[in-house]
């Protein structure tokens, strides 16, 4: 059958493919991540509406929340919990003693092997009401320690830097699964509708990469946002092309309503809903929206002297830190629901990862201790560390023997993390490694179960929300995780 058609009524009914073919590029790198609709399963059972409504915009917890945001300071590489916050008194005694381990990276996996006791390198003293002993490596941390929850049980799954890392962030050592991050934003959603939900500054391309903060299988929109890169310096932890340079404010903003009209009318005419080309909607809707928002917040030149001098800017060993740190509590103030912050770089041995000189974590601590402190003073004062869960910790400890004379080796049997705020009981101590701080024996804590009781105080239960995927519904702690009751309080 022949058709006559003059250019007018061909541009007319073919037009819209050329943007189909756009929208095709577009979508491409989430090709297959997408489940259907209805193999979505959240908190509440959502039927006869669109994906949009439940993966963007905010959404009530499962039952009444304790905290409304998580600051995950991530410790790359594994600080020694032995010479931080676990003081083992027959450690110290034990100094030079050699006395059998059974093997998890040294000598034969499983079998006995003698190892060579190598005491704290640093003195421990009582801080706060409550007691604690910390290491002289963090004395600033030190004075918060009442504001503090010590996990001192922690154990978790691999034994190298990359898969414990990707353990860590995903619950996962060697699968494609979302991060911790990407359930809250799946589960929750933001709190901010101009800024993301889940952002990493200064994340590192190593061990796990972009897998620590991906999506995997759950909607695009819950992917972390990273600012900044661990390899670029502090100046460029920013966002690429975040002004728009070339357009008034006002035709920009007539050009975002036009888009916005033609988007909606073509979701509106589709009688199969595609979750890829929704999520690449409203990820230019957002990138659009942070041009207002974004610039003025990443800029911490509007902070007073004293605030900036109390997270260490302008010092040397603290600033690239204390930079990360301020920018952490801003964001989260913003209502960012998830903002991790790292000290991490791009080595084969990151940051805390002394296998020899371990005197090289006092560089370490004196770049992060001040900071961290200044973090938590500052959301106390402001009001915000009652409703904002503070984790901090590294990936696994480190063992109580020495290696190559002056360092440890990785120690995923048993070692220290902290938290505070957000519902968690402050000045406290949960759990317990053996004399010699080397495998948790006491109130012991996985990963899981931390995870688990992180999204128990944001009001989400591990065990309900679940996305079907390739045939099978998963969950943030997979088949495992209970809730650590004891530390809530």
């Amino acid at each position: 059958m022949q058709m006559n058609l003059n250019r007018r009524e061909l541009l007319s009914s073919a037009g819209c493919g050329f943007g189909a073919l756009a929208m095709q590029a577009l979508t491409a790198d989430a090709g297959g991540q997408a489940a259907a609709s209805e193999d979505v399963k959240t908190s509440d059972v959502i039927t006869g509406q669109k994906k949009t409504d439940e993966t963007l915009g905010e959404k009530p917890p499962m039952y009444p929340a304790r905290a409304k945001r998580i600051i995950f300071i991530f410790m790359q590489g594994g600080p020694s919990h032995v010479d931080t916050f676990d003081w083992k008194p027959e450690l110290q005694k034990s100094d030079g003693k050699s006395i059998d381990f059974t093997g998890v990276r040294f000598g034969d996996f499983g079998q006995q092997t003698k190892q060579t006791l190598m005491r704290p390198l640093w003195r421990f003293s009582r801080h706060g009401e409550c007691g604690r002993t910390v290491s002289e490596l963090f004395p600033h941390i030190a004075r918060h320690v009442d504001d503090l929850c010590f996990l001192n049980g922690m154990h978790t799954d691999g034994v190298a830097h990359g898969p414990a890392t990707l353990f860590l962030h995903t619950g996962a050592t060697n699968l494609i699964r979302p991060s911790l991050g990407s359930w809250l934003m799946y589960g929750l959603g933001t709190e901010n509708q101009n800024l993301p939900g889940f952002v990493l500054l200064q994340p590192s391309d190593e061990k796990g990469g972009p897998r620590n903060y991906s999506n995997a299988f759950l909607p695009t929109v819950c992917q972390g946002t990273p600012i900044g890169r661990s390899w670029k310096p502090i100046d460029q932890m920013t966002i690429d092309h975040i002004r728009n340079t070339q357009l008034p404010p006002g035709i920009s903003t007539e050009r975002f309503a036009l888009t916005q009209r033609l988007s909606e009318l073509q979701l509106d005419r589709r009688t199969d809903h595609d979750s890829r080309l929704d999520a690449v909607i409203r990820s230019y809707e957002l990138a659009w929206k942070m041009q207002a928002k974004a610039p003025e917040l990443l800029d911490l030149s509007g902070e007073t002297q004293a605030t900036q001098e109390m997270y260490g800017i302008g010092e040397k060993a603290t600033d690239e830190f204390g930079r990360q740190c301020l920018l952490g509590r801003r964001l989260s103030e913003a209502g960012v629901r998830f903002v991790q912050i790292n000290y991490a770089d791009e080595s084969p041995n990151p940051r805390w990862d002394q296998h020899s000189n371990m005197p090289k974590h006092e560089e370490h601590a004196k770049a992060t201790d001040k900071p961290v402190a200044a973090l938590l003073a500052d959301l106390k004062q402001r009001g915000l560390l009652e409703d904002t869960l503070v984790w901090w910790g590294g990936e696994f400890g480190r063992t109580p023997f020495s290696q190559s004379n002056d360092g440890r080796d990785h120690n995923p049997r048993g070692f220290t993390v902290f938290l505070a705020g957000g519902g968690v009981k402050p000045g406290f101590s949960w759990g317990a490694t053996d004399e010699i701080g080397h495998l948790a024996v006491e109130g012991k804590v996985h990963m899981h179960d931390l995870h688990a009781t992180l999204l128990h105080l944001m009001g989400i239960d591990h065990e309900r929300l679940t996305f079907r995927h390739a045939g099978r519904d998963f969950r943030p702690t997979d088949i495992y995780g209970r809730i650590v009751q004891d530390i809530i309080a």
